[in-house]
C-alpha cells in the first residue's frame, strides 16, 4: 500500500481504493497491481489538487471496468 499520510484528504481517500491484496484471484490481482502502480506513481509525481483527484477518480473506474473484464 502506498503511504498517503502527508498528502491532502482527497487525495489519500481516492488512494485507499487502488489496493489489490484482498483480490483472490491472481489474473485480476495482476490487473489491479498495474493501476495501483500507476495511481501511485502519479501520486509522487503531481502535486495535490482537483486535476489529480480527478485523474485518479478516472483510473479508478477504468480499473474497475478492466478488473470486471477479467470476470
Amino acid at each position: 500500500m502506498m503511504d498517503v499520510s502527508d498528502r491532502h484528504p482527497s487525495t489519500a481517500g481516492i488512494a485507499r481504493f487502488f489496493a489489490y491484496e484482498h483480490l483472490s484471484r491472481e489474473d485480476m490481482r495482476a490487473i489491479s497491481r498495474q493501476c495501483h502502480d500507476l495511481a501511485e506513481s502519479m501520486i509522487r509525481a503531481l502535486p495535490d489538487g482537483p486535476e489529480l483527484t480527478a485523474g485518479l477518480r478516472k483510473l479508478l473506474e477504468a480499473k474497475d471496468c478492466l478488473v470486471r473484464a477479467a470476470l
